[in-house]
């Protein structure tokens, strides 16, 4: 999920501070875990993302919630601080992010992939291997069926796009007749 320039920051923050100490893969763990308990728990989501709760509260429920989840003192302090700057709100922007980061210093590249079928997994390897050796860089596939698309699929690394989908190829042909 794609963070506004808040999260961004506070991403950027909370990577560096996991950085420090050796825990990038463990952050990333603790962030999704929290993530996962608030799209799990509506009733949870609704008292720590209301602001209609004191924070007082909020960080209470929040200290319950991190114990249980057994988060990093890293953690523990960011959260509380994501609820006093009313920012937890932002907090799938800011795994999305810190994942982001995290896959860039590690050399991974991920590659949004939507397709017309369902691929093989020895087509998704074809496709992992050839996109890797056109960036340069480890990749992985974040693979999502389009209905939509007639045909082919379309790949995205970053601001690169790779169109190989049956309606660009159409126009590309319709084009060339036409000149």
């Amino acid at each position: 999920m794609a963070g506004n320039a808040a999260s961004n920051r506070y991403a950027k923050a909370l990577f560096e501070l996991a950085r420090e100490d050796s825990r990038i893969d463990e952050v990333r763990a603790e962030l999704r875990a929290l993530g996962a308990a608030l799209e799990t728990s509506p009733e949870l989501g609704n008292v720590l993302l209301q602001p209609l709760y004191p924070a007082a509260e909020r960080r209470a429920v929040l200290a319950g919630v991190v114990e249980k989840l057994e988060a990093s003192p890293i953690l523990r302090s960011f959260y509380s601080f994501l609820i006093d700057q009313r920012r937890l709100v932002d907090l799938a922007g800011i795994e999305g992010e810190y994942g982001r980061l995290a896959d860039q210093a590690a050399g991974i590249t991920v590659a949004k992939v939507r397709t017309a079928t369902p691929l093989t997994e020895e087509q998704q390897g074809r496709l992992q291997r050839a996109l890797a050796q056109k960036t340069g860089r480890n990749v992985t596939l974040d693979v999502e069926v389009d209905a939509d698309l007639l045909g082919g699929l379309v790949a995205q690394l970053g601001d690169t796009i790779f169109d190989g989908s049956l309606k660009t190829q159409l126009h590309q042909l319709r084009s060339g007749i036409a000149k």
